[in-house]
């Protein structure tokens, strides 16, 4: 009976300190890189790990095996050497991986992908996927969007033309896992009013191009009429069907793909009036077979709640620094909503959401989801990451000798709902985070392993980062972990752009004396 007990009691212990241990490697700071150089974790092949590298006009890959060991430096001399690239973009798969790219010469405009094996080399000629000709100027940015299916079976290019106020029209172009292109087709969509918009874009597993067109009362202001765009795949004529927005005002739309139970959930941050506080959030659901409006439904936030999530402010104003920052489904068709505080100012200006467009200061909804989980969360920077981004992307001059841009990020919200649309439980991670003219250090980043969510951030003590991780069960349960091991001084983490490369695995970038280096981390 006592060595039952006793084994059962080893057991126990043994899985308990199975699921709390972690383990971090770090790899060596690479002195050849330039200080100022963009990156972009893009994944695991094969048992190596694969990270993208740009500094001026060098391009490579950089190699890492399971110690984050440098094995292999790869140039990529297949890129055009008379070309600024404007837009990269990347889909790993266990053992290659696409690398999209975009640039222009003279007054055509390319977009083409090659593929990359684990070794980072190439494994044939690039492919062409589009090109617009008759460019009647330097581009100094991307024109096409890429899209990946969620199984990663569908590719889409595409861009909006915006020339015709009262009709946008969009190219798409659309590839199978093989990059064979299944179509390319000139879409219109009419804008009948002034202040018409397209928002989010997704891509289902059939090949369906799925977005919002938005509309607001003037330029700037909330949202107050919503279409919901569904175009199959081999089709030119897509249906727009209206949202019913119940004389709300949206704010910081979101759409997201439900490709198991064949939906698509429309959810954004809604006031009751004009420029008014957040009040709750609004979310409808729609059946992508049928067309047909499933659910609409709103949430009010209830005093405790905005007493527990608000930070300085009052609790009539504890929402209106949050921004929606992960749609997360499960399984039953239900689904959770995590957002985030970010706000910024400048010479003691500080910008709301409507000096924002209604959109977060981290968000672009015309960049697809390289970087990340692929969960839906938006910052702006595009695929490349630089690690010393100064200046702000609304034109801030944060260089300037007596202007500095303060980025904070504060307190993560989470709110968990039913199939039916019921709020099933909400709860808070407290968090308090700024720093001067760089917003790479604040922030969160995620590894869902099924049973939990990890919750990767900062906590700034002093002058120093201290990497911390928090734990969210799925009944809303959050726990603090233990600190975790091997954290080396010296090192300072981004764990906003952190890369999820295994069901208990990430890899994070950080900076060690002025160099970027990357940390895996095992639980």
């Amino acid at each position: 009976m006592k060595r039952s007990f006793l084994l059962s009691l080893i057991l126990v212990l043994g899985s308990f300190l199975s699921v709390s241990a972690q383990n971090i490697v770090y790899s060596e700071p690479d002195r050849d890189d330039p200080r100022t150089l963009n990156f972009e974790v893009v994944g695991k092949m094969n048992g190596k790990f694969l990270i993208y590298k740009n500094a001026r006009d060098d391009h490579f890959f950089s190699i890492y095996d399971t110690d984050m060991k440098l094995s292999a430096k790869v140039k990529m001399d297949y890129l055009p050497e008379r070309a600024k690239i404007l837009g990269t973009d990347f889909v790993s798969y266990p053992d290659f991986a696409y690398f999209i790219y975009q640039y222009q010469l003279k007054n055509v405009y390319y977009v083409m992908a090659a593929k990359i094996g684990s070794d980072g080399k190439i494994m044939a000629d690039p492919i062409l996927l589009d090109t617009t000709a008759g460019l009647g100027y330097a581009a100094n940015n991307r024109i096409y969007t890429v899209l990946n299916s969620e199984d990663k079976q569908r590719i889409a290019a595409f861009k909006v033309s915006t020339r015709n106020e009262k009709e946008h029209v969009i190219t798409s172009c659309v590839f199978d896992k093989q990059l064979t292109q299944l179509e390319k087709v000139r879409v219109p969509i009419e804008m009948p009013d002034r202040n018409d918009y397209l928002g989010e874009f997704g891509l289902d597993n059939e090949g369906t191009l799925v977005f919002l067109r938005e509309s607001s009362v003037a330029q700037n202001e909330s949202i107050n009429k919503v279409s919901l765009v569904v175009k199959p795949l081999g089709s030119i004529n897509p249906t727009i069907s209206e949202v019913k927005v119940k004389s709300l005002f949206l704010d910081d739309t979101r759409i997201k793909i439900d490709n198991l139970n064949k939906k698509i959930l429309i959810t954004s941050f809604f006031s009751k009036q004009k420029r008014g506080n957040i009040d709750g959030l609004y979310y409808t659901l729609w059946d992508k077979q049928t067309g047909l409006e499933l659910l609409n439904a709103t949430t009010v936030f209830s005093e405790e709640f905005r007493a527990d999530v608000r930070g300085e402010g009052s609790a009539k104003t504890a929402f209106n620094d949050f921004y929606l920052k992960n749609l997360i489904l499960r399984r039953d068709g239900g689904f959770m909503m995590i957002a985030e505080s970010a706000y910024m100012n400048s010479r003691g200006n500080t910008f709301n959401r409507w000096d924002m467009m209604n959109r977060s200061p981290f968000f672009n909804p015309y960049v697809g989801s390289g970087l990340g989980f692929g969960m839906g969360g938006f910052y702006p920077y595009g695929s490349g990451l630089n690690a010393y981004p100064w200046g702000s992307p609304w034109g801030l001059n944060s260089m300037g000798p007596n202007n500095v841009t303060r980025y904070f990020s504060d307190n993560i919200a989470i709110i968990s709902f039913e199939p039916d649309g019921k709020m099933e439980w909400s709860n808070v991670i407290r968090k308090t985070q700024y720093d001067d003219n760089t917003d790479n250090y604040i922030g969160y980043g995620l590894v869902n392993s099924g049973d939990q969510i990890r919750f990767l951030f900062n906590i700034q003590d002093k002058r120093s980062n201290i990497l911390t991780d928090q734990s969210l069960s799925p009944k809303g349960q959050i726990d603090r972990n233990p600190t975790i091991k091997n954290l080396e001084r010296g090192y300072d983490f981004m764990p906003r752009h952190a890369k999820q490369t295994g069901s208990r695995q990430a890899i994070i970038p950080c900076m060690f004396r002025g160099y970027t280096c990357f940390a895996k981390i095992d639980y």
